[in-house]
């Protein structure tokens, strides 16, 4: 005949495998205690009726232990699966611990509460992503490095190779049949069409337009920057071929736009006269001398 309070006293005063204690209180470490507290009404070993709820994979279970199968210890606890609804839960609770003491019934009921916010946080969480820490250890670090070495000093040797057979190959060492992996010698020359391509548009920067006409355009301006000055010229006139001591005496005044057109028209002359004129661009310039003293203009041949 089991003796509940025989058994209490045994636990408590002298041993106990579940019990542990902390600078917080007295735990149990039974899976069956319904309050994880060891104390009287909570010891699952020291109470001939007891009841509680326990969790397999997901599902909930009440676990319910009366003393005419105490004798059976395989048959000691009888279990009875709970729905995943929570009211329904607590239906078959009542049902099930009608007569049972008030004290068993509200701790059964508070552990499936308890539990059943457990698993609904479980889920939130599982939703979510969060980060993992995870460590590595040295030995898996240096190895992983020393590994890394020697990659990187392979892949240099490789290269090296690589370039000695290409200088080789160019200079027509191994003569001229041999036989060239189909995906190298593609690699080769499509780095020859980066290269000419390259240097192409090197040329391309560099290179410079000229624009026709350019030289008239200097003359003109050169016409401009010398107005106000008087200058003189050793060379002839463009319309009688005679020399600047001569054409001094007989100057002409004109004014601005006149004496551009009389320039030009000088310029078609002399070309005239002259068939090797074309080559010489330069040779004849009209430049137009305003004084300061007088509105009229010198034009003089330069």
């Amino acid at each position: 005949m089991q003796h509940d309070e025989v058994i209490w006293q045994v636990i408590r005063h002298k041993h106990c495998s579940f019990m542990a204690k902390i600078e917080t209180g007295i735990f149990c470490r039974n899976p069956y205690n319904v309050t994880g507290i060891c104390n009287r009404s909570s010891c699952p070993l020291a109470n001939s009726r007891y009841a509680t709820i326990r969790d397999h994979d997901g599902v909930f279970y009440l676990y319910m232990k009366t003393i005419e199968r105490a004798h059976m210890p395989n048959k000691l606890w009888e279990r009875v699966k709970l729905p995943r609804n929570y009211e329904k839960a607590l239906e078959i609770i009542d049902k099930h611990l009608m007569y049972w003491p008030k004290f068993l019934v509200h701790k059964a009921k508070q552990r499936l509460t308890k539990m059943t916010q457990m698993r609904i946080r479980m889920r939130k969480l599982a939703l979510k992503t969060r980060e993992k820490i995870m460590t590595t250890p040295r030995k898996e670090t240096k190895r992983e490095s020393r590994r890394q070495e020697k990659a990187e000093k392979a892949a240099l040797l490789d290269k090296s190779i690589e370039k000695e057979l290409l200088e080789r190959l160019s200079k027509g060492v191994y003569g001229d049949i041999y036989n060239v992996p189909e995906q190298k010698y593609q690699e080769i020359l499509a780095r020859e069409a980066e290269e000419v391509a390259s240097e192409e548009e090197d040329e391309e920067e560099v290179e410079v337009e000229y624009v026709e006409g350019y030289e008239d355009l200097e003359e003109e301006d050169d016409i401009e920057d010398f107005d106000g000055f008087g200058i003189r010229d050793n060379g002839l006139d463009a319309d009688t071929g005679m020399d600047d001591d001569d054409d001094d005496e007989e100057a002409v005044t004109v004014h601005r736009k006149s004496g551009r057109k009389d320039s030009a028209l000088a310029r078609r002359r002399a070309e005239k006269d002259d068939p090797s004129a074309k080559a010489k661009k330069k040779a004849k310039v009209l430049v137009e001398v305003e004084h300061d003293d007088t509105s009229a203009r010198q034009t003089t041949v330069q």
